[in-house]
This record gives C-alpha cells, structure tokens and sequence, in this order.
C-alpha cells in the first residue's frame, strides 16, 4: 500500500473565528447591495426625465445634450444627472484631463452654468 506524505486540509467556516465570518458575511451582503440600490436610483431619474419629456415639461435629452456639446468644444461626454424637481441635467465632460460639469435648463436647452 503506497504511503502518502501530504493530508488534504479541508478549511472549514467553523474554523475561522466568528468575527472574521461575519465581516465578511457583510462585506459580500454589502458589495452586492450597493450597486442594486445605484441602479434602482438611476432608473428612477430615467423614468422621470422621460415623464416630464412626454408630457412637453423638458426638451428631448438630445437636443440639450447636442446644444451643450457645441458650447463645450470637443470635450468628451461622459454621462448626465436630470433633477425632476428643477427640470435640470447635470451633465458631465472631460476636456484636458479636468472634468466639466455643465447645467442646462431642461425646458429650455439654455446653459445655466459650467464648474471645473
């Protein structure tokens, strides 16, 4: 019968102390619940956009997002925020390596203001 040198060790959880199980029993209930909640908030502001869109609150998305690519120059687009109690977007370029942030008037497509 051959003889052999190495045991399989099989780690168990009630090996490790249970603090350590906890935290990381929380850590992964957490990683998978932010993203979840991120996504639900988002699509939330989509519907709201597109509700004040259909009932003629806001201009189409496209038209203000082409008027605010034209006053930014060949900044990079990288996303936008729309806030339903003002009608506003936020949106968000990068030009140079700095990011620019942009608010546009939903109603009208006018640009309210630029930050750096």
């Amino acid at each position: 019968m051959p003889f052999t040198y190495a045991m399989p060790m099989n780690m168990k959880w009630n090996s490790l102390p249970r603090s350590l199980g906890v935290a990381i029993t929380a850590a992964l209930a957490l990683a998978v619940a932010i993203p979840a909640a991120d996504a639900g908030n988002r699509r939330d502001e989509q519907d709201a956009a597109r509700r004040a869109m259909l009932d003629g609150q806001v201009m189409p998305f496209s038209l203000i997002k082409r008027r605010v690519d034209a006053a930014v120059d060949g900044a990079s687009y990288v996303g936008s925020e729309f806030n339903p109690s003002s009608n506003r977007y936020r949106l968000k370029y990068v030009k140079d390596g700095k990011v620019v942030w942009v608010d546009a008037d939903g109603r009208t497509g006018d640009i309210i203001g630029m930050a750096r």
